[in-house]
């Protein structure tokens, strides 16, 4: 899944690894759901980073708080100052 370049600072899906991707022997459903892993996956670490845990310490709750937190930002400071640009 590749995002707008706005998004350079924060890049899910880097060129190289989307090319990997659609070199993989999988069928289309299964090289997006790469894609949303691989995103999703470094997403993880960046929340993880924030909240100073393992990812595999995540809760829950932490995530859906740390979504809440970025839309807020969205909302209230513009789309720039927000992680997720979208």
């Amino acid at each position: 899944m590749d995002f707008p370049p706005q998004q350079s600072s924060t890049q899910f899906l880097t060129l190289e690894e989307s090319a990997k991707v659609d070199a993989a022997l999988l069928s289309s459903p299964e090289k997006f759901l790469a894609r949303l892993t691989i995103s999703s996956l470094k997403l993880l670490k960046h929340i993880a980073q924030e909240y100073g845990v393992a990812i595999e310490d995540l809760t829950t709750q932490q995530l859906i708080d740390w979504f809440e937190k970025d839309g807020k930002i969205r909302r209230e400071e513009g789309i720039e100052t927000a992680y997720l640009k979208w």
